[in-house]
């Protein structure tokens, strides 16, 4: 720590005294990249870059100081200045990868995963991010191909074995799931991400709540637990402890339609059919495609005797869903 705090000291006097050069520029604006305030990084790769406009670095770092300030295709030019400077940083095409796959764009993503990796066979995050990706296309084998990749590199790491995990449940690999999610808690034992998705794959939902209660207590702001441990608890039919970890998941979340559904489906069980139909009209108020959600408003308003009411529902559900036998 003392070297680095003399190296800043040093770089930061030669900066006001003007003794200053492009690599200088670069290297505060790297230490104010490992502290995330992106805004000062900015400047400085700016500063680095009007002094040497062919610093791939310098375009390189100030992307991904864009990035963490959300201008995604700001960050775009600048890897692929970067990469025009420099064809063969393996750093450009993954972390544009990484933005391309933000705007949702997998398959091009994946086209700088793959040269990343060409460039640098033992990349194991390359291997990882396309790993995201292809799991994003449904592609849960070819995701689990390249999870095993970048454990094979790089054995303590903790995301891929989750994420592995994710796509061996997609996969209905319950038992696989659980094991990767073992591994990733026994690495990172604060893993709450990790938690949440072994309660989920557990079939025992007494056991599942046990791993929500853990995902909650390390990230008291975690909506999907609350969610989850709401469905676990729905299950076992405590319906008044659903419901209020249904509204504390919404508490956190306002535009959870999968909670509103869900609250409301546990507020028929108890018979409160007017405020069931309140909680699922707010669910396809947020999702109006939302089929489930339907169905059970006609199940309330059916209850309620309003038969006209719920064979609208149904039919809606129906022409949403045509295969949702429950509706029929």
């Amino acid at each position: 720590m003392r070297k680095l705090l003399v190296f800043v000291g040093v770089l930061i006097g030669s900066i006001l005294y003007g003794q200053t050069t492009a690599g200088d520029y670069f290297e505060r604006g790297n230490i104010h990249l490992d502290a995330k305030a992106y805004e000062d990084a900015l400047r400085d790769f700016n500063k680095s870059i009007e002094l040497k406009p062919d610093y791939a670095e310098a375009y390189h770092n100030r992307g991904l100081a864009k990035y963490g300030l959300r201008d995604t295709f700001g960050a775009i030019a600048d890897y692929d200045r970067a990469i025009k400077l420099k064809p063969y940083s393996s750093e450009a095409y993954n972390d544009r990868g990484n933005v391309k796959h933000d705007l949702k764009d997998y398959k091009v993503a994946i086209a700088d995963y793959d040269k990343a990796i060409e460039i640098k066979p033992d990349y194991a995050n390359a291997y990882f991010n396309r790993g995201l990706a292809k799991v994003d296309l449904k592609d849960f084998r070819g995701g689990i191909a390249d999870y095993d990749k970048a454990i094979g590199l790089k054995p303590n790491y903790p995301k891929a074995y989750n994420s592995r995990g994710i796509a061996k449940y997609e996969l209905s690999d319950f038992t696989g799931a659980i094991s990767d999610y073992n591994q990733a808690i026994e690495l990172k034992p604060d893993y709450a991400f990790a938690y949440n998705n072994r309660g989920s794959a557990k079939q025992d939902y007494r056991e599942a709540i046990e791993d929500y209660n853990k995902a909650i207590e390390l990230k008291p702001d975690y909506a999907e637990a609350y969610y989850n441990r709401g469905n676990a608890r729905y299950n076992l039919k405590d319906y008044s402890g659903a419901i209020a970890d249904y509204g504390k998941a919404i508490d956190l979340k306002p535009d959870y339609s999968f909670a509103y559904n869900n609250r409301g489906s546990a507020k028929i069980e108890l018979t409160e059919y007017k405020g069931a139909i309140v909680d699922l009209n707010r669910a396809i108020e947020l999702n109006p495609d939302y089929g489930e959600a339907y169905n059970n408003r006609g199940n309330a308003k059916n209850l309620l005797e309003d038969y006209r009411g719920a064979l609208r529902d149904y039919d809606k559900a129906i022409e949403i869903n045509p295969d949702d036998a429950q509706a029929y």
